[in-house]
């Protein structure tokens, strides 16, 4: 079955190319842990409950590729709680200036 085979997987790499779904490198590099997550609440939230493997394996593909898309387009959200957490008042280094000397 495709779920037993998915569970097995460990790279999102074998994510994508056992489910036949194309991607770009340069997306997984920087969103990879959260395209997996979200791939698995868009599985989470679908009633695969009596479908055939094949149909199993559609609407696997088609999540994957929703979760994907969603970050490679730049719709995606953080989804890990740390991300959700953030305070609304943080300061990022970048914008952190040096003081003036006194």
């Amino acid at each position: 079955m495709i779920l037993d085979t998915l569970a097995t997987l460990s790279a999102a790499e074998q994510f994508f190319e056992t489910l036949g779904v194309h991607f770009e490198q340069s997306v997984l590099n920087v969103s990879r842990l959260h395209i997996l997550k979200r791939f698995r609440e868009v599985l989470r939230s679908t009633n695969i409950e009596g479908l055939a493997e094949y149909e199993v394996e559609a609407v696997c593909r088609a999540a994957l590729i929703e979760a994907y898309e969603d970050f490679a387009e730049g719709r995606g959200t953080k989804t890990f709680k740390v991300f959700k957490d953030a305070h609304p008042g943080f300061v990022g280094l970048s914008e952190i200036r040096p003081m003036a000397a006194r």
